[in-house]
C-alpha cells in the first residue's frame, strides 16, 4: 500500500475506518457502485447482499486498474436506510472481513433519499492510491 494511515496523537483508536491517509502515487476514484452484478442484474436479497455485491464491485474496479483492497483509503457509503444499516453492522463486518480483509480506509457513511434504481439500497464511493 502506497498510502500511510493518519492518526493524530490522544485520538482513540478508530474502529473499522481509519482517520485519514496521505499517499504518492496513482489516485484512483471509482463511480458509485451499487450492489448490481456483471449481468446488471441487482443483487438478490437484503441491505447486506446489496452492500456485499457494490464492495466487490469497487474491488473489481480497483483491481482493473492493477490495485488491490488494501489500495482504497476512503469509502462514501450512501445508504437510504441508517437504522437497517446500523442493524446490519455485524453482518457488514463478517461481509467486509471476507471481501477486504482487514484493511480499513478512511469512511463515511451518508443517508440519503434513494439513489437512481430505485430499488437500490446502497451505493459505494471509493478512492485508491496505486503505487506505480
Amino acid at each position: 500500500m502506497p498510502a500511510k494511515r493518519i492518526r493524530p496523537d490522544g485520538w482513540p483508536s478508530p474502529s473499522g475506518y481509519e482517520y485519514g491517509y496521505m499517499g504518492k502515487g496513482a489516485l484512483l476514484v471509482t463511480a458509485g457502485q451499487m450492489g448490481v452484478t456483471a449481468e446488471g442484474e441487482l443483487a438478490a436479497g437484503d441491505f447486506p447482499a446489496q452492500f456485499e455485491q457494490s464492495l466487490r464491485n469497487v474491488v473489481d474496479v480497483v483491481a482493473a486498474a492493477g490495485g488491490q483492497a488494501e489500495d482504497i483509503v476512503r469509502l462514501v457509503v450512501y445508504l437510504t436506510d441508517m437504522p437497517t444499516y446500523r442493524a446490519s453492522r455485524a453482518e457488514l463486518g463478517e461481509i467486509w472481513r471476507r471481501v477486504i480483509g482487514q484493511s480499513y480506509p478512511a469512511m463515511t457513511v451518508v443517508e440519503v433519499k434513494s439513489l437512481v434504481r430505485p430499488e437500490a439500497l446502497v451505493e459505494l464511493e471509493a478512492t485508491a492510491v496505486l503505487d506505480r
